[in-house]
């Protein structure tokens, strides 16, 4: 059995919310959200996809397994897009999980774009909470815009969710605004997932006295599946070879239009089925615990030895000046391939593209003090902006494609500094 799949784009996404009470009631079309269209020009802002019916190659509609409510297409930050089947099941497993960690559903302040696991999933818990959401502007983040709807807030039980880059401008903002110190407050939860915290940025909120749950998940997963490091509902969570791997009832049914992968990343072993998460990672054995420790595709080969940026980028982003700073790896003619800082001219860090060779080399000494000379940044890059996704993720395929271009221009650097015989 099959049904259609339709692309619903989001311009208000309260407008979302009847499709997708039908869609996982089964009694109309799978859904596919989508950003509403330009405002200027009214075309559609996805390629190749128009509004209504989703169209295959074979000119017919799409259809999607009868259980499929929602297809999320992933933001393809580091790799191309993957449109991910979620069934009526996982999304309501997953929503009965949370409102259980969370104490009991409620209503919710949507400040994420509505066409990404983590916006669908507040609109489902308020479906199945029976609350309506109230809805952040589309546009740049501002602290004073996010306190002003969240008082819009009626039921006593309120909650958000928001990525990092949001968290830190509200923490910083709340500092010196007690209004909006007090409205952070009243969250009885304040989700923040989508990629690792900045050090220092989980105890800030904390001592804000801010309700401050991290998430872990995707849209494999229907969202956030692991809560503060615990498992939540039924999930379970493994590491083998060092990949985390999950299993319960919120996993996808799949990859649209995309067998193979779908069996490469979900797997059978012993009747459980497990989902390869392409994440490094533990669980402690005695507690239960699970850590990230970054991606399995986020590592270059320096030297002829492995480097994980994101282990660079974690010991990188915990010294002075460079806490919100992303490392990403270049080709380089003598190493193959090298770590290189980038750090936001708008975050105060200055303009242009010049490193600071004091900053370079405390970066290059602590990160190898840690792990090895190989993973010495090469240089410290400041670019205007950092580009990130809708989801607030940061843009990888953007600000690889920007080195070039500087690279390409003649952007200055400084030399690593590897011993020789390194």
């Amino acid at each position: 059995m099959t049904r259609v799949l339709r692309v619903v784009p989001v311009g208000d996404p309260l407008d979302l919310m009847e499709p997708l009470r039908r869609a996982l009631a089964n009694s109309d079309d799978a859904v596919m959200p989508v950003p509403g269209p330009d405002p200027e020009t009214g075309a559609p802002t996805v390629p190749g996809v128009g509004v209504g019916v989703v169209v295959g190659a074979d000119r017919d509609p799409a259809r999607v397994p009868r259980q499929v409510a929602v297809v999320i297409e992933t933001s393809g930050s580091t790799a191309r897009p993957k449109r991910v089947m979620l069934s009526t099941d996982a999304l309501l497993s997953s929503a009965a999980a949370s409102s259980g960690r969370l104490g009991g559903p409620g209503q919710w302040l949507l400040a994420l774009p509505a066409h990404y696991v983590a916006g669908v999933q507040v609109l489902v818990r308020s479906l199945a909470a029976g609350t309506t959401p109230v809805v952040l502007p589309a546009g740049h983040f501002d602290p004073a815009v996010f306190a002003a709807h969240a008082d819009l807030l009626t039921d006593p039980s309120r909650f958000t969710s928001v990525v990092p880059v949001q968290l830190a401008r509200l923490v910083t903002a709340a500092a010196d605004d007690r209004f909006l110190r007090a409205t952070l407050r009243r969250f009885t939860g304040i989700l923040v997932g989508g990629q690792a915290l900045p050090p220092g940025l989980f105890e800030r909120a904390r001592e804000l006295d801010l309700n401050l749950i991290t998430t872990y998940g995707s849209s494999e997963t229907a969202g956030g599946c692991v809560y503060n490091g615990i498992p939540i509902g039924n999930t379970e969570v493994r590491s083998v070879a060092g990949q985390l791997e999950i299993s319960g009832s919120v996993l996808a049914e799949g990859y649209l239009d995309d067998p193979e992968l779908t069996r490469d990343r979900f797997v059978d072993v012993r009747g459980v089925r497990w989902y390869r998460t392409g994440d490094l990672g533990e669980v402690d054995d005695a507690t239960g615990v699970v850590r990230v420790l970054g991606r399995m595709d986020n590592v270059i080969i320096s030297g002829g030895e492995k480097v994980s940026l994101d282990a660079v980028e974690r010991i990188v982003r915990a010294l002075p000046g460079l806490g919100e700073a992303q490392v990403v790896g270049v080709d380089d003619p003598q190493w193959g391939q090298v770590p290189v800082i980038v750090r936001d001219g708008a975050a105060g860090a200055g303009t242009g593209p010049g490193a600071d060779p004091a900053a370079l080399a405390r970066a290059g000494e602590a990160v190898a003090s840690v792990l090895g000379r190989a993973a010495r940044p090469a240089r410290i890059v400041t670019v205007s902006a950092i580009p990130h996704l809708a989801s607030g993720k940061p843009d990888r395929q953007a600000l690889g494609r920007l080195l070039d271009d500087l690279r390409g221009a003649g952007e200055p650097g400084h030399e690593r500094g590897h011993e020789p015989g390194r």
